[in-house]
């Protein structure tokens, strides 16, 4: 009986309707779960199974609303859902099923959920980046990135005077954007408001000082819905134009809440992807890709999503598929990676670069991303330099210089001191 039940959620012939979503995902059955075993198991479990039959239940309905397993193959297996299976608009109630109890089954080894195609009719009720990748002309002024930013280092530990002292010295040495770290929020050494407050008056003069918009990525990460939104007000009452917060941590439903405050107040939002590995790096759990698209379609103009060449781990395919997928209108499967996306009235974010960067190795960055439409995060590779916070501004802006002109780093060296000393100091070396 048991099989029978399940089986029924597997259809090689079933075609998806324009209207369904359909999940991929890798799978690893039990010992002594057979391949279609488990399959069944997924799709049940996330669409409406259980582990028996259910002899009183409405059986047209709940056939009608099953998911159907059409395609698998090699620990690969494709899931079609009815859209009338989810709540229009979120994104914590689509999760509960296609990220929800299915993870913890025992017939299940490993599952990873690597994407889920998203048709029109579930798309038309987000409205996705206010910004995206416009925050460069809209926010910055300029036709064409890189924006740049500094998390000062150590992540913690500085008093708001120290943080906004430090973040001058960056400001006028060319960075656009001082960020806080993940886990820098309102701690007894450095309040949230005296933060706002002091570097509010170091944008101000910064910006007066040298003609350029800058901003900041102040952490709005917060314990409840309330003090978050009073955070983002605060931010805005002091006219930053952005406020960062880490998505993952706060939750989806927090993160839709933080959208339409930012839509309110006419401001960008920078994710930061804390956690996120806990989930996405192994073979069991969801992939970064999927929590990357995902981020696109709530509404955050731009996500932290790897360097390919810095300290945190990344597949460089998937990275690259991460990026295109952040900025393009329309993608193409790649196998094992993504399914093909529309995303309609979805605008483009803006992809970040961030860990163990510094100027020896941008050009290697820029070499996988281009230089336009991107975020890169500087942090040790500024703040470390050996003539100071400033000077390690001027390198990184130096080496942005330099490859934009075809010059080579060790070139561009020779009559830029503080790109010279940098280089002296960290050379072509990339960060593990």
């Amino acid at each position: 009986m048991l099989n029978e039940w399940y089986l029924d959620f597997l259809d090689r012939g079933y075609k998806p309707g324009e209207s369904d979503i359909v999940a991929l995902f890798s799978f690893k059955p039990a010992r002594g779960i057979s391949d279609k075993e488990a399959i069944g198991r997924l799709a049940s479990e996330s669409s409406v199974g259980t582990w028996t039959t259910l002899p009183g239940m409405p059986k047209r309905r709940i056939y009608k609303l099953m998911a159907r397993a059409f395609w698998w193959r090699k620990g690969f297996v494709k899931i079609a859902y009815p859209i009338e299976l989810w709540e229009e608009g979120s994104i914590p109630q689509l999760l509960s099923g296609i990220g929800g109890n299915i993870f913890g089954m025992k017939a299940i080894n490993k599952l990873k959920l690597l994407d889920a195609q998203l048709p029109k009719r579930y798309l038309r009720k987000f409205k996705g980046p206010l910004y995206g990748k416009d925050v460069i002309r809209k926010i910055f002024r300029r036709k064409k990135g890189p924006i740049t930013s500094t998390v000062i280092k150590p992540k913690v530990g500085y008093t708001a005077k120290e943080h906004a002292e430090i973040a001058y010295q960056l400001y006028t040495g060319g960075i656009d954007c001082v960020k806080d770290d993940e886990n820098l929020t309102n701690q007894s050494f450095n309040r949230f408001e005296e933060r706002v407050a002091l570097m509010a008056k170091a944008r101000d003069r910064a910006e007066r000082e040298t003609g350029d918009v800058k901003d900041a990525f102040i952490n709005v990460t917060s314990p409840s819905l309330e003090e978050m939104e009073r955070r983002i007000t605060l931010l805005h009452e002091y006219s930053f134009r952005y406020f960062m917060i880490d998505v993952v941590l706060s939750g989806f439903t927090a993160l839709g809440t933080a959208v339409e405050l930012a839509r309110e107040y006419k401001m960008a939002i920078h994710g930061h992807r804390a956690m996120h590995a806990m989930f996405t790096r192994h073979d069991h759990g969801m992939s970064m890709y999927f929590l990357a698209k995902l981020m696109r379609i709530i509404g955050i103009d731009q996500l932290h999503i790897g360097t390919i060449v810095g300290k945190m781990e990344g597949n460089k395919k998937e990275i690259k598929a991460m990026a295109e997928m952040m900025k393009a209108k329309e993608i193409k499967a790649i196998s094992g990676i993504r399914l093909p996306q529309k995303f309609y009235n979805i605008n483009g974010a803006l992809p970040v670069a961030s860990g163990g960067l510094h100027p020896g190795i941008l050009p290697a960055l820029f070499n996988a991303y281009g230089t336009t439409d991107i975020a890169i995060q500087v942090g040790g590779g500024v703040l470390g330099h050996p003539k100071g916070a400033k000077e390690g501004a001027k390198a990184v802006i130096e080496a942005i210089e330099a490859y934009k002109k075809g010059i080579s780093l060790r070139e561009y060296a020779r009559n830029h001191s503080a790109l010279n000393e940098a280089l002296k100091k960290w050379g072509y070396v990339r960060p593990r």
